[in-house]
């Protein structure tokens, strides 16, 4: 795809009810911008995939949707080979929906653990927290050190594009004068969402997490995806009133990468991992 292309994509996961950002393709698209692909039908975009590089050993697969009126002919899975010719030799993650783990499996993918999207509501009191910073303040190496063990390969192209998206706001939180966690809280189709949400610790998560949604309208719709082998990710949600949305499984080819998941407090996105 092209980078307009890539936006056919976005409108596809969003009439699914996936709620993507508003500003996600730019960023998407930066990570790598061979790693959209388009089954075509004479001239009619019909399905779509994701099946994005990072590094030399890691890849994510998403956005793997056939238009309706399309589906169960067999179109679907030509575009899926191809993504993941595209990924061949590399350990490849995604974030599908509980119901197709077992055609995943045919495809050579296992359950590492599930993700669960939890629903809430934005406002709430700006506490004054000085450690609490605009990540812009932060020099862009040391965001992209801390956001390294999160993630098993080199996503910085990525990063720099997505902590700076319009329309949204990246926060991290000092501990000892270096930085001990950050996030992300973008607008979405709806709402807002929250991701990544990494911390050294819950109490950090917690209040990188208030000072987030602080930052969404009153009463706007937030959205934290959460591991659910993380249960101080889970608390952290059912304490601010957050109800659940859906769940997905995270699955990989190959060894799953050993991520600080105790850490983990919010995804950064399903789509690209």
């Amino acid at each position: 795809m092209t980078r307009p292309e890539v936006d056919l994509a976005v409108d596809w996961a969003a009439a699914e009810g996936w709620n993507p950002g508003l500003h996600d393709a730019d960023a998407f698209y930066a990570a790598d911008s061979g790693g959209f692909l388009v089954g075509l039908l004479g001239d009619e975009p019909i399905a779509t995939i994701s099946a994005v590089k990072y590094g030399t050993s890691f890849g994510f697969v998403g956005f793997y949707i056939v238009k309706p009126g399309y589906r169960g002919e067999g179109f679907g899975i030509q575009v899926w080979n191809a993504g993941l010719a595209r990924l061949a030799g590399r350990t490849v993650g995604l974030d599908g929906v509980v119901a197709q783990q077992d055609n995943y499996r045919k495809s050579g993918f296992e359950l590492a653990y599930s993700n669960i999207r939890y629903q809430g509501t934005g406002g709430g009191p700006a506490h004054d927290d000085a450690a609490v910073v605009p990540l812009s303040t932060v020099p862009f190496d040391e965001v992209a050190a801390y956001d390294q063990p999160f993630f098993p390969d080199d996503r910085r192209a990525f990063l720099r594009c997505w902590v700076d998206l319009p329309d949204a706001t990246a926060l991290g939180i000092l501990e000892g004068g270096r930085l001990a966690g950050y996030g992300v809280l973008r607008a979405c189709r709806a709402g807002f969402k929250v991701g990544p949400l990494f911390a050294d610790s819950p109490a950090l998560a917690e209040r990188l997490f208030v000072a987030l949604k602080a930052r969404a309208p009153e009463g706007a719709a937030v959205f934290l995806d959460t591991p659910a082998v993380n249960p101080a990710a889970i608390d952290l949600a059912r304490r601010h009133g957050m109800g659940l949305a859906f769940e997905t499984a995270r699955m990989y080819t190959g060894v799953a990468p050993r991520l600080p998941l105790e850490r983990l407090f919010g995804v950064t996105t399903f789509e690209l991992g």
